[in-house]
């Protein structure tokens, strides 16, 4: 039996296009495009595992995920023979690195980092559709801080989760939930800056969605609070649309690309 090279491969991508990361039957999706790339330099045909699984439109700077592969390749050759065969899907291999056996892309992690990017402007946005979530009216940051401030530590989130999610319980812990300010042309642009080691479906986006009304003062960032404690999924405010968030970061025990 021939041994298997495992790698770890840093992915980031632009998720318009795409239905999802998580491959599917006659649908494109950034899993499968990945893996007709490597179908093409590796005969056993190998598939990926990942850190996290991206819904249709969401994007990504730093997606991790891990591969067999029956050549030992060196790591640098490999990241462009996946590039050269990946165009021209809007996908990049930026780093590559020969890992261990027992290393998982999903299992190992024991933190993951999102950001979303919300644009307060009146005019159209240009360089930016389809990257950030644009509204044209002004926004309070203050209270959108305030708000976020109760969604930090453990919690059952069962008011930001979302109705198919498939994962065992609602109670999870959140690290941090920042939001920062960014001069934009015309306006502001909100990132906000979220960490824990996983997530329940559609959970940032149903705090940004959610706190964007407290900016916008239709809530009170004590309302947060309250829609927490409820525990019913239809306490929460606006879902906000997948374009505007980025799987930013995944964090090991070590880091496999140092």
């Amino acid at each position: 039996m021939t041994a298997m090279s495992r790698f770890a491969l840093k992915i980031e991508y632009d998720g318009g296009p795409f239905h999802g990361w998580q491959r599917q039957p006659d649908l494109t999706s950034v899993q499968g495009s990945i893996e007709q790339a490597l179908a093409k330099i590796d005969p056993t045909s190998p598939l990926l595992a990942a850190a996290g699984r991206t819904d249709t439109g969401v994007h990504a700077n730093g997606q991790v995920a891990h591969v067999d592969l029956a050549r030992d390749w060196d790591a640098h050759s490999l990241m462009g023979a996946l590039n050269y065969h990946l165009k021209p899907n809007p996908i990049a291999i930026v780093e590559a690195a020969e890992v261990s056996e027992d290393f998982h892309a999903r299992f190992s992690a024991t933190e993951r980092h999102y950001v979303f990017r919300l644009i307060s402007r009146r005019a159209p946005t240009v360089h930016d559709i389809g990257k950030a979530w644009q509204v044209r009216h002004e926004l309070n940051v203050e209270l959108m801080r305030k708000g976020a401030s109760y969604l930090i530590g453990q919690h059952d989130f069962t008011t930001f989760r979302a109705i198919g999610c498939q994962a065992k319980s609602p109670i999870k812990n959140l690290d941090m939930l920042d939001i920062t300010e960014h001069t934009y042309p015309g306006g502001v642009e909100y990132r906000f800056h979220v960490r824990a080691r996983s997530f329940l479906h559609n959970q940032v986006r149903s705090f940004v969605g959610t706190l964007e009304r407290v900016g916008a003062g239709s809530w009170t960032p004590e309302k947060v609070n309250d829609a927490l404690a409820l525990r019913n999924r239809a306490a929460c405010g606006t879902v906000s649309p997948p374009h505007g968030l980025y799987l930013d970061h995944v964090v090991y025990p070590e880091d496999p690309f140092f």
